[in-house]
């Protein structure tokens, strides 16, 4: 089987929202794994008008297969009108790893 995995990006506004969806996106296998990122400050285009902010961010580790899911999912949890949902494809890798989030 072809290992397809993604790294998507997700920025929060805070801990805690970080924390709601990282543990809703593992418990619901959506993600293998999710890595938290707090203190990062992000500056940005909004409405016309530069903002800045301290955000935290999400590494989430998943399978394309999962992909779908896991952007409806991300969008009933975050608090952000247009959250940050960016997916890479992982195209090389620890093949043991790469087959550890393929099992989500």
């Amino acid at each position: 089987m072809e290992k397809q995995p993604r790294l998507i990006f997700c920025t929060c506004p805070d801990r805690e929202c970080a924390d709601k969806l990282a543990n809703a996106l593992v418990d619901e296998r959506l993600a293998a794994c999710v890595n938290i990122l707090p203190g990062i400050r992000s500056v940005y285009r909004w409405e016309g008008k530069r903002e800045t902010a301290s955000e935290t961010l999400l590494l989430v580790k998943t399978h394309h297969r999962a992909y779908p899911a896991l952007e409806r999912r991300i969008l009933e949890l975050h608090p952000y009108e247009l959250p940050e949902i960016i997916a890479v494809p992982v195209e090389n890798g620890l093949p043991a790893y790469l087959d550890w989030i393929s099992d989500i």
